[in-house]
């Protein structure tokens, strides 16, 4: 039996303030990856388990659900949604088994959508609920001898919207007073106050006398809380003012008996603010994060969009953050240099991964998207181990990218939202990185350029011969300290990097410069494939007629398109790929059928209608492969009808071989170029999983169950 197991896993980060959160218990970085939760160890701890069940499905919200907040003592979780409540919900461990129940339903008003939660014990088994969102007040409730929580205080002061709360004690101990922190779209950080109220005036309902109202803005009104049997008074305490732009997450952390605050923005910076032993006053003592003197104009190759989550790790001497990219950075405080460095982290796509292709001889893998972004993956030999990382980001484009494949050693082209494809060849930077840390050597490397870069306002990366022609770098990295990056290029030679590019590196040193344009599609490009040898290109359409759902062919000696252009669909081609001798180029369309050319052997640049099925499949077709040429002429096709079929083209007329029946619709298949062990290796991906199945030999006339495939 053939065995598969996970080895590299890219997940880009869901671009939500509270999706994501560091456990300071067991290492784990959660967060939201689409409609997955990814797990990430940014210190690589090791723990006893790393499996995780879920033990309840807590329903209720008719909205989306945008915060949760856990008790200390993990028995109480508040959740807030988007239809304007909040629910709290007890969780319990009896009898060797989990239980949850539904303890209250808040109904806010005045009616807002909460975006922030923060939940505190006070007292025995009180707790103390500060609730802020669409509107800039924050709703402070409050249990009183155990019961159901109640409005105890609206704080006012923000002008925009709330977007992240966090509260902590201020010293060690049980009888220590208590900081909220509230960060707003106004650009404002501000810090609240919460101590036990003197006897003197506990019976007060509110001390109003010698409060001073600064127009709103600043105020030090005192607000009082009952809280079981005592009484608490809340003042605004402090107003943080540093960042540029929208604060999206704040996290409080004690680092020497003292609290220290993160807070992340979309000024891309994360600022660490501390109150001064002296006077008392927070200011900010470390940013980390970038500074553009172009802000604004372009976000290709930073992260503008700024941050989105701020974590601090269980010592205090690491933090992580989420930027638009998708991608997580990592910095370790270094306490003999005294200064943040930045280390690897974890990248991946924030939207749809539309097509991959492997390099021709299998040493890399290219990704393209939905998030406009072309990535290269590869592995990193690391001493003893090996582990597969984003080594470069060859095109960050201004359309959503379709399809993308390898062109020869050194090149390779990719469709998008546009009527052009685009070709793009390694500059002599990403080569040597590759072949320094991963081994991949290229016999060509004296034909590259130096490296890329994208002019402002523009779409084609500009190739960079000399290091002279590099304009003067726009962006300043805070907290860096790694000598492989000078004037906008991942130098070689002497600093060649010990490790793969940093977020920082990848979004602007790793372009590669634009080769080519092929021309002559009237829609936006759907498919795309490069035969083994990098002669032929063959491409495809978005199309409703027959005059656009043709396969246009380019040579790439000179790319030039190779007329006329194939026709065989009525509707648009979603899969393109040649045979492993690249004598055969089989399409599959949305009208359900395929087709396969084939080359001519007197003039190679013809391809010449083989076979064709008007009716493969009862719904479009999405995907279709090549077997093995020393199994037969056979290809597999994959439809939305739920089926992947099995054809033999040696027949005079094919039929489906087999077909393998799925629960879902069939969205990509493909084949080992290979037998292993006598068998054929299929990969069938559905819309809801992915499986394998393998048979012996060649496929056989049509059986009921197709039996002789097996998972």
């Amino acid at each position: 039996m053939i065995q598969f197991q996970t080895t590299y896993i890219a997940a880009g980060g869901n671009r939500y303030p509270a999706a994501g959160d560091w456990n300071e218990a067991t290492g784990l970085l959660a967060y939201g990856s689409g409609r997955n939760i990814a797990l990430w160890r940014p210190l690589n701890e090791l723990t006893a388990s790393n499996a995780f069940k879920t033990i309840s499905l807590l329903e209720g919200h008719t909205g989306s659900i945008n915060c949760i907040a856990v008790s200390p003592d993990r028995q109480s979780v508040v959740s807030g949604a988007a239809d304007a409540t909040i629910k709290v919900w007890r969780v319990l461990y009896v009898n060797h088994q989990w239980k949850t129940s539904l303890l209250q339903n808040i109904c806010i008003r005045p009616k807002f959508i909460p975006l922030a939660l923060a939940l505190s014990p006070l007292e025995t088994n009180n707790l103390l609920l500060a609730a802020a969102g669409t509107k800039g007040d924050i709703y402070v409730y409050a249990t009183k001898n155990e019961s159901i929580l109640s409005h105890q205080a609206t704080l006012s002061g923000h002008e925009g919207w709330i977007r992240s709360l966090a509260i902590t004690s201020e010293e060690v101990g049980a009888h220590s007073d208590l900081l909220l922190a509230s960060a707003s779209q106004d650009k404002y950080i501000r810090l609240w106050r919460l101590s036990k109220r003197s006897d003197s005036i506990e019976n007060n309902d509110e001390q109003t006398n010698g409060n001073i109202d600064f127009g709103g803005l600043l105020s030090n009104k005192t607000h009082t809380v009952d809280i079981g049997r005592k009484s608490y008074s809340i003042s605004f305490e402090a107003l943080l003012l540093g960042h540029d732009d929208w604060i999206y997450t704040i996290s409080w952390q004690t680092i020497a008996g003292k609290p220290r605050l993160l807070s992340a923005s979309a000024d891309n910076s994360l600022a660490m603010w501390d109150s001064d032993v002296t006077s008392g006053l927070w200011t900010c003592t470390t940013r980390l994060g970038e500074i553009s003197t172009q802000k604004g104009s372009t976000t290709a190759t930073g992260s503008m969009g700024g941050f989105w989550i701020g974590l601090w790790s269980a010592d205090g001497q690491s933090v992580v953050s989420l930027g638009r990219t998708g991608s997580w950075r990592l910095w370790k405080y270094d306490g003999d240099r005294r200064r943040w460095i930045q280390s690897i982290g974890i990248s991946g796509h924030t939207k749809s991964v539309m097509d991959i292709a492997w390099a021709k001889n299998g040493s890399y893998l290219l990704s393209t998207g939905s998030d406009q972004t072309t990535r290269l993956h590869a592995g990193w030999s690391n001493g003893q181990q090996t582990s597969w990382q984003e080594f470069a980001r060859p095109q960050i484009h201004g359309y959503d990218l379709n399809c993308i494949d390898t062109v020869g050693a050194i090149r390779f082209v990719s469709g998008a939202d546009e009527k052009l494809l685009r070709v793009f060849k390694e500059p002599r930077g990403t080569a040597e990185l590759l072949r320094k840390l991963c081994g991949i050597q290229n016999i060509l490397e004296q034909e590259l350029s130096e490296a890329a870069n994208i002019p402002v306002l523009g779409l084609s990366n500009k190739a960079i011969e000399e290091i002279s022609e590099i304009p003067g770098d726009q962006t300043v990295s805070m907290a860096e300290d790694n000598p492989s990056l000078h004037t906008g290029l991942v130098e070689m030679g002497p600093h060649v990097p010990l490790h793969p590019p940093t977020e920082d590196e990848l979004a602007k040193h790793t372009l590669w410069p634009e080769n080519e344009k092929l021309y002559g599609h009237g829609y936006e490009i759907s498919a795309v494939a490069a035969s083994h040898d990098g002669s032929t290109i063959a491409t495809a359409c978005k199309a409703s007629s027959l005059d656009h759902a043709v396969i246009r062919l380019f040579e790439t000696k000179g790319w030039r398109e190779l007329k006329p252009p194939l026709t065989a669909h009525s509707l648009t081609v979603t899969t393109l790929r040649f045979a492993g001798d690249d004598q055969f180029l089989l399409s599959t369309g949305r009208d359900r059928q395929w087709a396969v050319f084939e080359k001519n052997l007197a003039d190679p640049t013809i391809f010449e209608l083989k076979a064709k099925h008007s009716k493969a499949h009862s719904r479009m077709i999405l995907s279709a492969c090549w077997a093995p040429s020393t199994a037969g002429k056979i290809i597999v096709t994959g439809g939305r009808d739920k089926s992947c079929k099995i054809w033999d083209l040696q027949k005079p007329e094919p039929q489906p071989a087999n077909t393998i029946n799925e629960s879902a619709p069939v969205t990509a298949v493909d084949m080992l170029p290979h037998l292993v062990q006598g068998m054929l290796v299929l990969a069938v991906a559905t819309e809801t999983d992915i499986m394998a199945t393998i048979t012996r030999g060649k496929p056989q006339a049509p059986r009921r169950g197709a039996s002789q495939w097996i998972m």
